[in-house]
Protein backbone atom coordinates (compact mmCIF):
# COMPACT_ATOMS: atom_id res chain seq x y z
CA UNK A 1 0.00 0.00 0.00
CA UNK A 2 2.89 2.34 0.83
CA UNK A 3 4.49 1.62 -2.56
CA UNK A 4 1.24 2.53 -4.30
CA UNK A 5 1.08 5.83 -2.41
CA UNK A 6 4.68 6.63 -3.35
CA UNK A 7 4.03 5.87 -7.03
CA UNK A 8 0.97 8.09 -7.02
CA UNK A 9 2.96 10.86 -5.35
CA UNK A 10 5.47 10.77 -8.21
CA UNK A 11 2.85 10.29 -10.94
CA UNK A 12 0.56 13.17 -9.92
CA UNK A 13 3.09 15.98 -10.56
CA UNK A 14 3.97 14.37 -13.90
CA UNK A 15 0.27 14.19 -14.79
CA UNK A 16 -0.30 17.81 -13.84
CA UNK A 17 2.87 18.92 -15.62
CA UNK A 18 1.70 17.11 -18.71
CA UNK A 19 -1.61 18.97 -18.63
CA UNK A 20 0.16 22.30 -18.25
CA UNK A 21 2.43 21.49 -21.18
CA UNK A 22 -0.57 20.68 -23.37
CA UNK A 23 -2.30 23.91 -22.32
CA UNK A 24 0.80 25.94 -23.13
CA UNK A 25 1.00 24.55 -26.64
CA UNK A 26 -2.65 25.33 -27.41
CA UNK A 27 -2.96 28.57 -29.38
CA UNK A 28 -5.00 31.21 -27.54
CA UNK A 29 -7.61 33.37 -29.23
CA UNK A 30 -9.11 36.63 -28.00
CA UNK A 31 -12.60 36.47 -26.47
CA UNK A 32 -14.59 39.13 -28.32
CA UNK A 33 -17.67 40.55 -26.63
CA UNK A 34 -18.47 43.32 -29.06
CA UNK A 35 -17.18 46.24 -31.09
CA UNK A 36 -15.38 49.40 -30.10
CA UNK A 37 -16.34 52.48 -32.09
CA UNK A 38 -14.86 55.95 -31.73
CA UNK A 39 -16.77 58.98 -32.95
CA UNK A 40 -15.86 62.63 -33.05
CA UNK A 41 -18.49 64.75 -31.33
CA UNK A 42 -18.96 68.35 -32.38
CA UNK A 43 -21.43 68.87 -29.55
CA UNK A 44 -18.83 67.82 -26.95
CA UNK A 45 -15.71 68.86 -28.90
CA UNK A 46 -14.02 65.52 -28.23
CA UNK A 47 -13.76 61.89 -29.29
CA UNK A 48 -16.12 59.48 -27.55
CA UNK A 49 -15.66 55.74 -27.17
CA UNK A 50 -18.64 53.44 -27.71
CA UNK A 51 -18.71 49.77 -26.73
CA UNK A 52 -21.29 47.95 -28.82
CA UNK A 53 -22.80 44.50 -28.33
CA UNK A 54 -24.64 42.88 -31.22
CA UNK A 55 -27.07 40.06 -30.42
CA UNK A 56 -26.61 36.47 -31.56
CA UNK A 57 -27.64 36.05 -35.16
CA UNK A 58 -27.15 39.72 -36.04
CA UNK A 59 -26.59 40.05 -39.78
CA UNK A 60 -26.33 43.45 -41.46
CA UNK A 61 -27.67 41.91 -44.67
CA UNK A 62 -30.95 40.85 -42.99
CA UNK A 63 -34.09 42.94 -42.86
CA UNK A 64 -34.44 42.26 -39.12
CA UNK A 65 -34.07 45.36 -36.93
CA UNK A 66 -33.29 45.52 -33.22
CA UNK A 67 -34.05 47.66 -30.17
CA UNK A 68 -31.11 49.64 -28.83
CA UNK A 69 -30.20 49.88 -25.15
CA UNK A 70 -28.12 52.99 -24.41
CA UNK A 71 -25.99 52.51 -21.29
CA UNK A 72 -24.43 55.42 -19.45
CA UNK A 73 -21.13 54.62 -17.69
CA UNK A 74 -20.66 52.09 -20.46
CA UNK A 75 -16.92 51.45 -20.63
CA UNK A 76 -15.45 47.98 -20.13
CA UNK A 77 -14.33 48.81 -16.58
CA UNK A 78 -17.70 50.38 -15.72
CA UNK A 79 -21.03 48.67 -16.42
CA UNK A 80 -20.87 47.44 -20.02
CA UNK A 81 -19.81 43.83 -19.45
CA UNK A 82 -22.30 42.87 -16.76
CA UNK A 83 -25.25 44.64 -18.40
CA UNK A 84 -24.48 42.88 -21.69
CA UNK A 85 -24.39 39.63 -19.71
CA UNK A 86 -27.92 40.29 -18.47
CA UNK A 87 -29.11 41.11 -22.00
CA UNK A 88 -27.61 37.90 -23.36
CA UNK A 89 -29.06 35.87 -20.47
CA UNK A 90 -32.60 37.17 -20.98
CA UNK A 91 -32.23 36.58 -24.72
CA UNK A 92 -31.69 32.84 -24.33
CA UNK A 93 -34.50 30.95 -26.08
CA UNK A 94 -35.39 29.03 -22.92
CA UNK A 95 -35.77 32.31 -21.01
CA UNK A 96 -36.92 34.77 -23.68
CA UNK A 97 -37.79 37.68 -21.38
CA UNK A 98 -36.14 40.38 -23.47
CA UNK A 99 -36.10 40.95 -27.23
CA UNK A 100 -32.72 40.53 -28.87
CA UNK A 101 -31.17 43.97 -28.55
CA UNK A 102 -28.13 46.01 -29.44
CA UNK A 103 -26.34 47.52 -26.44
CA UNK A 104 -24.27 50.67 -26.81
CA UNK A 105 -22.15 51.56 -23.80
CA UNK A 106 -21.09 55.20 -23.71
CA UNK A 107 -17.71 55.27 -22.01
CA UNK A 108 -17.46 58.03 -19.40
CA UNK A 109 -15.11 60.98 -19.75
CA UNK A 110 -16.34 63.44 -17.12
CA UNK A 111 -19.50 62.27 -15.37
CA UNK A 112 -19.96 65.47 -13.35
CA UNK A 113 -19.77 67.54 -16.52
CA UNK A 114 -21.97 65.35 -18.72
CA UNK A 115 -24.64 64.18 -16.27
CA UNK A 116 -25.50 67.38 -14.38
CA UNK A 117 -27.36 70.57 -15.24
CA UNK A 118 -26.31 73.93 -13.73
CA UNK A 119 -26.82 74.24 -9.99
CA UNK A 120 -27.40 77.32 -7.86
CA UNK A 121 -25.85 75.59 -4.85
CA UNK A 122 -22.43 77.28 -4.22
CA UNK A 123 -21.10 74.23 -2.38
CA UNK A 124 -21.87 71.97 -5.35
CA UNK A 125 -20.29 74.44 -7.76
CA UNK A 126 -17.12 74.38 -5.68
CA UNK A 127 -17.01 70.60 -5.24
CA UNK A 128 -17.82 69.88 -8.89
CA UNK A 129 -16.16 72.66 -10.91
CA UNK A 130 -16.73 71.02 -14.32
CA UNK A 131 -20.44 70.36 -13.68
CA UNK A 132 -23.49 71.75 -15.41
CA UNK A 133 -23.26 70.72 -19.08
CA UNK A 134 -25.81 67.96 -19.45
CA UNK A 135 -27.48 69.99 -22.20
CA UNK A 136 -24.49 69.33 -24.44
CA UNK A 137 -24.54 65.63 -23.63
CA UNK A 138 -28.25 65.48 -24.46
CA UNK A 139 -27.48 67.16 -27.79
CA UNK A 140 -24.71 64.63 -28.39
CA UNK A 141 -27.16 61.75 -27.90
CA UNK A 142 -29.92 63.34 -29.97
CA UNK A 143 -27.94 64.81 -32.87
CA UNK A 144 -24.94 62.49 -33.12
CA UNK A 145 -25.16 59.20 -31.23
CA UNK A 146 -28.66 58.08 -32.16
CA UNK A 147 -28.22 59.02 -35.85
CA UNK A 148 -24.84 57.22 -35.86
CA UNK A 149 -26.42 54.04 -34.48
CA UNK A 150 -29.31 54.24 -36.96
CA UNK A 151 -26.98 54.71 -39.92
CA UNK A 152 -24.50 51.95 -39.05
CA UNK A 153 -26.62 49.24 -37.41
CA UNK A 154 -29.98 47.54 -37.93
CA UNK A 155 -31.95 49.51 -35.35
CA UNK A 156 -35.63 50.23 -34.81
CA UNK A 157 -37.50 52.85 -32.79
CA UNK A 158 -37.40 50.93 -29.50
CA UNK A 159 -34.80 52.80 -27.43
CA UNK A 160 -33.93 52.31 -23.76
CA UNK A 161 -31.75 54.52 -21.56
CA UNK A 162 -30.04 53.10 -18.45
CA UNK A 163 -28.44 55.33 -15.83
CA UNK A 164 -27.43 55.03 -12.18
CA UNK A 165 -26.48 57.66 -9.58
CA UNK A 166 -25.48 60.80 -11.53
CA UNK A 167 -26.39 58.75 -14.59
CA UNK A 168 -29.82 58.26 -13.00
CA UNK A 169 -30.08 62.02 -12.54
CA UNK A 170 -29.25 62.48 -16.22
CA UNK A 171 -31.77 59.83 -17.30
CA UNK A 172 -34.42 61.59 -15.21
CA UNK A 173 -33.56 64.92 -16.80
CA UNK A 174 -33.91 63.43 -20.29
CA UNK A 175 -37.22 61.85 -19.27
CA UNK A 176 -38.63 65.13 -18.01
CA UNK A 177 -37.11 67.50 -20.59
CA UNK A 178 -36.63 65.41 -23.77
CA UNK A 179 -38.89 62.40 -23.22
CA UNK A 180 -39.21 61.39 -26.89
CA UNK A 181 -35.50 60.55 -27.17
CA UNK A 182 -36.29 57.18 -25.58
CA UNK A 183 -39.42 55.15 -24.98
CA UNK A 184 -38.00 53.13 -22.06
CA UNK A 185 -36.09 54.47 -19.07
CA UNK A 186 -34.26 52.47 -16.41
CA UNK A 187 -33.42 54.90 -13.60
CA UNK A 188 -31.45 53.47 -10.69
CA UNK A 189 -30.54 55.33 -7.48
CA UNK A 190 -30.86 58.73 -9.15
CA UNK A 191 -28.88 61.59 -7.58
CA UNK A 192 -31.94 63.82 -7.34
CA UNK A 193 -30.26 65.76 -4.53
CA UNK A 194 -28.46 67.75 -7.22
CA UNK A 195 -29.39 71.46 -7.17
CA UNK A 196 -31.43 70.91 -4.00
CA UNK A 197 -33.81 68.50 -5.72
CA UNK A 198 -34.97 71.06 -8.28
CA UNK A 199 -35.59 68.42 -10.95
CA UNK A 200 -38.42 66.99 -8.85
CA UNK A 201 -40.24 70.30 -9.30
CA UNK A 202 -39.88 70.40 -13.08
CA UNK A 203 -43.16 70.91 -14.93
CA UNK A 204 -42.71 68.32 -17.68
CA UNK A 205 -44.79 67.90 -20.84
CA UNK A 206 -44.47 64.17 -20.27
CA UNK A 207 -46.85 64.47 -17.31
CA UNK A 208 -49.59 66.20 -19.28
CA UNK A 209 -52.55 64.57 -20.92
CA UNK A 210 -51.52 65.76 -24.39
CA UNK A 211 -48.29 63.72 -24.39
CA UNK A 212 -48.99 60.68 -26.56
CA UNK A 213 -45.84 58.58 -26.75
CA UNK A 214 -46.16 55.29 -24.85
CA UNK A 215 -43.30 55.37 -22.34
CA UNK A 216 -42.18 52.75 -19.82
CA UNK A 217 -40.20 53.80 -16.76
CA UNK A 218 -38.50 51.76 -14.07
CA UNK A 219 -37.24 53.51 -10.92
CA UNK A 220 -35.15 51.40 -8.56
CA UNK A 221 -33.43 52.34 -5.29
CA UNK A 222 -31.72 50.45 -2.49
CA UNK A 223 -31.21 51.18 1.19
CA UNK A 224 -28.93 54.13 0.56
CA UNK A 225 -29.55 56.74 3.23
CA UNK A 226 -28.48 60.37 3.36
CA UNK A 227 -27.27 62.27 0.33
CA UNK A 228 -23.90 64.14 0.15
CA UNK A 229 -25.51 67.54 0.69
CA UNK A 230 -25.40 70.19 3.42
CA UNK A 231 -29.17 70.04 3.72
CA UNK A 232 -29.93 66.37 4.42
CA UNK A 233 -31.98 64.43 1.89
CA UNK A 234 -32.65 60.70 1.70
CA UNK A 235 -32.02 58.81 -1.55
CA UNK A 236 -34.95 56.46 -1.03
CA UNK A 237 -37.33 59.33 -0.35
CA UNK A 238 -36.26 61.24 -3.46
CA UNK A 239 -36.66 58.15 -5.64
CA UNK A 240 -40.10 57.63 -4.13
CA UNK A 241 -41.04 61.24 -4.85
CA UNK A 242 -40.01 60.79 -8.47
CA UNK A 243 -42.08 57.63 -8.83
CA UNK A 244 -45.08 59.30 -7.19
CA UNK A 245 -44.74 62.29 -9.53
CA UNK A 246 -44.73 60.01 -12.56
CA UNK A 247 -47.54 57.79 -11.31
CA UNK A 248 -49.68 60.85 -10.59
CA UNK A 249 -49.39 62.15 -14.16
CA UNK A 250 -52.48 62.87 -16.23
CA UNK A 251 -50.74 61.16 -19.14
CA UNK A 252 -52.15 57.64 -19.42
CA UNK A 253 -49.38 56.55 -21.81
CA UNK A 254 -46.92 56.16 -18.94
CA UNK A 255 -46.17 52.78 -17.43
CA UNK A 256 -44.25 53.30 -14.19
CA UNK A 257 -42.66 50.67 -11.96
CA UNK A 258 -41.09 51.51 -8.60
CA UNK A 259 -38.76 48.97 -7.03
CA UNK A 260 -37.32 49.21 -3.51
CA UNK A 261 -34.44 46.80 -2.91
CA UNK A 262 -33.57 47.03 0.82
CA UNK A 263 -30.86 44.37 0.56
CA UNK A 264 -28.85 46.51 -1.88
CA UNK A 265 -26.89 49.72 -1.41
CA UNK A 266 -25.62 52.41 -3.77
CA UNK A 267 -22.65 50.27 -4.79
CA UNK A 268 -24.44 46.95 -5.31
CA UNK A 269 -27.85 47.83 -6.68
CA UNK A 270 -27.35 48.27 -10.42
CA UNK A 271 -27.08 44.65 -11.56
CA UNK A 272 -30.07 43.49 -9.53
CA UNK A 273 -32.18 46.52 -10.46
CA UNK A 274 -31.52 46.22 -14.20
CA UNK A 275 -32.38 42.52 -14.06
CA UNK A 276 -35.71 43.43 -12.44
CA UNK A 277 -36.26 46.24 -14.96
CA UNK A 278 -35.81 43.87 -17.89
CA UNK A 279 -38.53 41.66 -16.44
CA UNK A 280 -41.09 44.43 -15.98
CA UNK A 281 -40.35 46.55 -19.05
Amino acid sequence: MKKLVVLLAFALPLFLTGNVAVAQTTSAKPFVLGLIEEIQSRELSEHRILNIYLPAGYNPADTVTYPVIYLLDGSADEDFIHIVGLVQFYNFEWINQLPKSIVVGIASVDRQRDFTFPTIDPDQKKRFPTSGHSDRFISFIEKELQPFMASKFKTNNDKTLIGQSLGGLFATEVLLKKPTLFNKYIIVSPSLWWDNGSLLQHDADLLKEAFRQPTSIYVGVGKEGLTPTKVPRVMEVDANLLADKLMGAKNKQLKVSFDYLPQENHATILHHAVANAFKVL
